[in-house]
This record gives structure tokens, C-alpha cells and sequence, in this order.
């Protein structure tokens, strides 16, 4: 274990109200220390600047997932849930499940997809146009994932909501576990077998992502059991970063007018509007590694088995890689941000989230003329997360 006495350090507590209330400053605070810092509160190191974040995704031999994304190692602890056969699994195990799902994914299926989610896009916008003044983040930016995954995923409808308690506990046990993680596994713990009843092979619909993963247990590639863990997998982690990412941007797109005008006139660019969106307020901020041997970050001397936290928010407004860092502009060239992540462990639903994205909002830019602010918004307390939890705006038909 690495003598962190001599290392830069830090000392705040990273999910306190305070940090919480004000992430930019603290995500500066740490990508500017220095290349690699001690957070001594909680006892892992974080790393800020885009290219040495980048380096350590691209090196998944030293900086392995396979103890845990977040703080906890969960080699050494326990955990509320079984490991992710995807985020947090190392090859060689690692490539047979994202084989599976990057096949399922394919573009034929994604372009499959999409006339299904144009319909329904075109069905909450228009329901959202018809009441004028609504909420941005329950009418629009989680109204439309929280119908177009888990539909295409083959959910059931009843009881849909319990996924956002699952996913909650989720992302909070991600962190500390603090208050606010005690207080989502008390929501959870009375749906965690409905979430696991809900993804077996008899409750997904045929013809289906979910019905494909089980698909491959007929074909000898994968076990019942994994199948399931592939089908959870897919609803926990691509639910709430969706719907949080499309909330940012549109948040982004009502602030800046210039922006929305271009989108306005021009919707095609709204899949580049969505990444921007990304680059600018990251709803994922954090993703964590396990060091496999002692390395040099930037001439930060980092043991083996420790933590190394990235800022994935912090990495994508560095202005060693972005002039500007601070604006939002849907013309910048975002190739390179990581809100997805980087190599091997790349998210692998990301195409998933692009589509979804694009087609809500270039649905938004082609029947709404102007969307204006009308309340002040409020905003998530999740250990690993950033987003709205309300925002409302006043909708103007084009």
C-alpha cells in the first residue's frame, strides 16, 4: 500500500451536500492539484486530466475492473449484488459477454429500433406540447427513455418505476456508503426479487434485446443465470445516465439560445448536441479502477490493490484538451470525451444511448420553437451520479 503521507492530497468529503452543490469547483479542484490525488476523507486516489484518465482506461491490465467500479473492492467485500458480468469483469471473461451484447446491438437492429422510438417520441412530445408549461426532466427526458428501453429490452409494463429504486441503490452503493446509500437500499430491499423475477426468460417479451440474450443460452454461449445478470445489467446501467444526459442537454440547449437556434434549424445535429451535452455535464462523473501493480501517474507513485478514481467530468472539461471548456457548443468537435469511458470497458450500450438521444431531441427541435425556463431546477443526490430531478419549462409549438 502506497504511502500517501508525501503524495498530493486532498481532504473534503466527495458526496457531501456542499460538494454536491458546487461539482465543477471540486472537479477542477482535483484535475488542477495534480495529475493524481489522495483523497484522504475516503481513502482513494483520483485522477482529473483527460490524458491521463484516457491512459489509464486504455490499460486495463493495471488498472483492472474486475475488483469493483466503485469504492468498494468487491474481491475483499462484500456487495449488495452480484459483479457485472460487463463493467466489472476482466478478460478473458470480459469479451464473451460484450461479444454477446455489442451482436445484439448491432446497427441493423439499432435502425430496427428507431421507428418504434420515433412513435413514441412523437407521442410524449406532443402530449407535452399539448399541457404548454411541464417539467423537462419527468415530461420529456425521463418520460421517453423509461418508455423506449425497457420496451425494447421486452420489461414488463406494470410497476416499471421500481427500476429507478434498483437503479438508485445502484449508482449510490457505487460510492461511500453513506446516508444516502442506507436510504436506497431501505427503498430497494422490497424489489430486488421483483427486479430478479422480472428478468428471467419467461417474463421478457419475444422478439426482443432481452429475448436475444436468451437466445444465447440456447446455443451453449452463455447460462440461464447469465442471461439474466445481462438483461439487469442493461436496464440498471443505461437507464438513469440516459435520461440524466438528455436532461443536462436540454437544460444546456434552454440556456443558450444561439445554440437551440441551430439545432432548430438544422435536427441532424442533435445526436452531436446530445454529445456536447456529455462533454459539457457528464452524468456518469466517476468510474473506478484497482491498481494491479505499483505505477507512476504523472510522477505520482500509486501502490498495487489501491482505488484510483476517475473524473470523468472533470477529464471532459480539461482545458489541456478543449479550448473553452466552460461553453456549451453543439459545433465542437467532442470526439475524444469520455462519458462513456474508453477501451475494453467502453460502455457498451452507448449506441443505444446516441439513438435515443438523437431521436427524442431532433423530435423536440422539429415540433417545439422555443423551450423557456419557468422555475429553477433542482438537482439528484446520488453518490455516483449528476442530474435533474426537476426543471420546469414552458413549451412553445413551432
Amino acid at each position: 500500500m502506497t504511502d500517501a503521507s508525501s503524495a498530493p492530497t486532498l481532504d473534503f468529503d466527495l458526496f457531501s451536500a456542499d460538494a454536491m452543490a458546487a461539482p465543477d469547483q471540486y472537479d477542477d479542484l482535483v484535475r488542477e492539484t495534480a495529475p493524481a490525488v489522495y483523497l484522504a476523507r475516503h481513502g482513494v486516489w483520483a485522477v482529473g486530466r483527460h490524458a491521463d484518465v484516457h491512459a489509464v482506461f486504455s490499460d486495463w491490465e493495471t488498472f483492472s475492473s474486475a475488483s469493483g467500479t466503485g469504492f468498494t473492492n468487491i474481491r475483499k467485500q462484500g456487495n449488495w449484488r452480484q459483479p457485472s458480468l460487463i463493467l466489472e469483469n476482466d478478460p478473458p471473461e470480459h469479451g464473451k459477454y460484450r461479444r454477446l451484447l455489442s451482436r445484439i446491438l448491432s446497427p441493423a437492429v439499432l435502425r430496427k429500433l428507431k421507428a418504434d422510438f420515433v412513435a413514441t417520441a412523437e407521442s410524449i412530445v406532443d402530449a407535452a406540447l399539448d399541457r404548454g408549461e411541464v417539467d423537462l426532466v419527468a415530461d420529456l427526458a425521463e418520460a421517453f427513455p423509461f418508455a423506449a428501453l425497457p420496451d425494447a429490452v421486452g420489461f414488463r409494463k406494470e410497476n416499471r418505476r421500481n427500476l429507478l429504486i434498483y437503479s438508485e441503490l445502484n449508482f449510490n452503493a457505487m460510492g461511500e456508503k453513506n446516508d444516502l446509500y442506507r436510504a436506497a437500499l431501505e427503498r430497494a430491499t422490497p424489489i430486488l426479487d421483483w427486479v430478479v423475477e422480472n428478468c428471467r426468460r419467461d417474463a421478457v417479451a419475444p422478439d426482443t434485446l432481452g429475448s436475444a440474450i436468451f437466445d444465447a443460452v440456447d446455443t451453449g454461449e452463455i447460462t440461464e443465470e447469465e442471461a439474466g445478470l445481462l438483461v439487469r445489467i442493461f436496464i440498471s446501467a443505461g437507464m438513469d445516465t440516459t435520461i440524466n444526459g438528455i436532461g443536462f442537454t436540454l437544460e444546456a440547449l434552454a440556456r443558450h439560445p444561439e445554440a437551440w437556434a441551430q439545432l432548430r434549424a438544422d435536427p441532424t445535429r442533435a445526436r452531436a448536441a446530445f454529445d456536447e451535452g456529455l462533454r459539457y455535464r457528464a452524468p456518469s462523473p466517476y468510474i473506478g479502477r484497482t491498481t494491479t501493480r505499483e505505477v507512476d501517474i504523472g510522477g505520482v507513485r500509486i501502490g498495487a490493490e489501491e482505488k484510483v478514481i476517475l473524473f470523468l467530468s472533470a477529464a471532459n472539461r480539461d482545458p489541456r484538451q478543449w479550448s473553452d471548456p466552460e461553453r456549451f457548443d453543439i459545433e465542437r468537435k467532442t470526439s475524444g470525451h469520455l462519458a462513456f469511458g474508453f477501451g475494453i470497458h467502453a460502455c457498451v450500450g452507448q449506441m443505444m444511448a446516441r439513438l435515443e438521444a438523437d431521436v427524442l431531441m431532433s423530435t423536440i427541435a422539429s415540433k417545439v420553437a422555443r423551450i423557456e425556463l419557468a422555475g429553477k431546477p433542482s438537482y439528484q443526490r446520488i453518490n455516483w451520479l449528476r442530474g435533474l430531478s426537476s426543471l420546469p419549462v414552458r413549451l412553445e409549438r413551432a
